[in-house]
């Protein structure tokens, strides 16, 4: 008689686990299944392929409620939209043709969903197939509901009789894309099931490969995310033991990773950017507490970027310097002050205002992020040095001097032909910032009024929104003398992201924020530089538009090998530091 082979599953079970000790978790790939008859079923080909790739594979099965749907992309490093069903057309607010073949409405709605929230959440993202054209629907692309009967010339097949294992025809790969350098190759033999395809890509893509008849067989990101649609089948080719498509699951693993890491370091430090101008918009309705668009920042864009703290200035636009002007000047600051206050009110479930560094971790421990008061303009004290104690009271823990123009306080950077530096009651004001414990701020400073800060003051100072001259020659950006300078008498730097302070021409992107930061870096040491956004001012890049997309400037970070102690330091830990000492806690 026959017996089955026994084991020990205790003794396999320790060994199992002695084996996993000290090893770094793989990223957790999620992959939406394809639900229908009542059954959610992946094949084999997509597991398989994150596997050997290096990743975790994750089933996703369709779900109708976003808070689930939220809570499921939590965990996720990276997603595939995987293939299936043609996508509804009622969707682009087209009729349906004749050619159109099963539609599956549970899983368009899943996955439009999905693939909007994981780019919201910088979640690296691979489409498949249907995948690609999921992705391109839900920012804003349009379809071909059937190639054959839509495009204009003669199709090749699109639909392949052989086995899903065997490439049936070509694309060309665009040089310069993503695509090409994850492929190595401009010609690429691949499969084919499929008569929908991608007619116009989103605003935010490209098309990165295409067939011989023209049609998109790939599209990618042109704004720095990780997200690449293939319209072929690269899971398939494991089965057949044909490694050739590896690299896509490769690079999915790799981006994964690099979230994964930048995860996990915003997790455990504080996270901070020095400047945001969201109470500007205060008077055009906003709702801080929903995913509002008309602002870069609100508490949504704040969670999905993993960003704990901002500080948010009452702005004040340079004018008259008459008695009745100022007295307004001051009596609007405090009205902006009271509106952040009250905002904060409003929302004391998810948010609270910090008045010290200290405040910060305890704030973050209770789930909530942080908001700090600043004033961006010293126009906002009029000639009464009083004012200086009073918004110290309040919590104000910087002053911007001054802004485009000149005030009592000093010379701009902007509209200074005189180049005025510190003017008498400007060093008194100087002197009692120090006093009371309030930061100095030489953004918007003109170089004559940048140097006599550095004289007059016994504090570190700070330029909360700046960047480099030497790499974008603009009266607001700090020359290297200038950025040794404030390194030399503790101060630090914050990198502004706005455009016009990056590059002089073209549009900028998080790469010119990253080029700029290593530049500032050389000059000043990792000590002495951060990051100050200046969302809702006129921050925002390709890139690193909002709140939302900060986290891929620690994913940039870690590609430029900067150290976890550094990259805290450059996310905060600098800027604190100088308020640490001149609050003298």
């Amino acid at each position: 008689m026959k017996r089955f082979q026994t084991f020990d599953i205790s003794e396999r079970y320790n060994s199992l686990c002695n084996s996993t000790l000290g090893r770094e978790a793989a990223p957790v790939i999620g992959l939406t299944g394809n639900f229908q008859e009542g059954a959610c079923t992946l094949l084999e080909g997509y597991f398989m392929s994150i596997l050997k790739a290096g990743g975790i594979p994750f089933i996703i099965p369709p779900s109708d409620d976003i808070d689930t749907l939220t809570d499921t992309l939590r965990p996720l490093d990276g997603l595939v939209l995987t293939g299936g069903a043609d996508l509804n057309p009622l969707i682009c607010g087209e009729e349906p043709i004749k050619e159109l073949h099963n539609i599956n409405p549970r899983r368009d709605y899943h996955e439009l969903l999905l693939a909007r929230l994981a780019a919201d959440r910088q979640i690296p993202v691979l489409g498949i197939c249907r995948g690609i054209q999921v992705m391109n629907v839900a920012f804003g692309g349009t379809l071909y509901q059937d190639i054959y009967s839509q495009m204009e010339g003669e199709c090749i097949k699109h639909n392949q009789d052989l086995e899903r294992g065997y490439a049936s025809h070509t694309v060309r790969i665009e040089d310069g894309s993503l695509l090409s350098r994850i492929i190595h190759t401009k010609t690429l033999a691949v499969n084919s099931f499929h008569h929908q395809a991608v007619k116009e890509p989103a605003p935010g893509f490209r098309v990165s490969a295409r067939s011989s008849d023209g049609v998109v067989e790939a599209i990618e990101s042109t704004e720095y995310k990780s997200m690449l649609g293939v319209q072929w089948h690269p899971e398939c080719f494991i089965l057949e033991n044909d490694r050739c498509m590896m690299p896509l699951f490769q690079w999915l693993v790799c981006e994964s990773v690099s979230f994964k890491k930048a995860k996990s370091l915003h997790h455990g430090m504080i996270t901070l950017d020095s400047h945001c101008d969201t109470p500007m918009f205060f008077d055009q309705g906003i709702n801080f507490a929903v995913r509002d668009p008309k602002i870069r920042v609100d508490l949504h864009k704040m969670d999905e970027g993993h960003l704990d703290a901002t500080i948010m200035v009452a702005y004040l636009k340079q004018m008259e310097r008459t008695e009745e002007a100022l007295l307004a000047a001051t009596a609007k600051a405090d009205h902006i002050l009271d509106e952040i206050k009250d905002m904060v009110a409003q929302n004391n479930e998810s948010v609270d205002l910090a008045y010290r560094p200290a405040d910060l971790p305890l704030l973050k421990a209770a789930g909530k992020k942080a908001v700090m008061l600043g004033i961006e303009n010293g126009y906002a004290i009029g000639k009464d040095i009083a004012n200086v104690a009073r918004f110290a009271g309040r919590g104000v823990v910087y002053m911007t001097l001054c802004h485009n123009g000149n005030n009592d306080i000093c010379g701009s950077a902007r509209y200074n032909e005189e180049g005025l530096g510190v003017s008498a009651f400007g060093e008194q004001v100087i002197k009692e910032m120090n006093r009371v414990g309030m930061m100095v701020d030489v953004s918007h400073a003109g170089e004559q009024s940048f140097y006599d800060v550095l004289d007059i003051s016994r504090m570190p100072v700070v330029a909360s929104h700046s960047s480099a001259r030497a790499l974008c020659d603009h009266p607001r950006n700090l020359t290297d003398e200038q950025l040794r300078a404030l390194a030399a008498r503790g101060g630090v730097a914050q990198v502004c992201l706005y455009g016009g302070f990056l590059r002089k021409d073209g549009e900028a992107t998080i790469k010119d924020a990253v080029e700029h930061l290593n530049h500032m870096v050389k000059v000043m040491g990792i000590e002495h530089v951060g990051i100050g956004t200046d969302f809702d001012g006129d921050g925002g890049i390709l890139g690193c538009a909002s709140a939302s997309e900060l986290i891929n400037f620690t994913r940039r970070l870690l590609l430029e090998k900067y150290s976890e102690k550094d990259i805290r330091l450059i996310w905060g830990g600098n800027f604190l530091r100088v308020m640490e000492e001149v609050q003298g806690k």
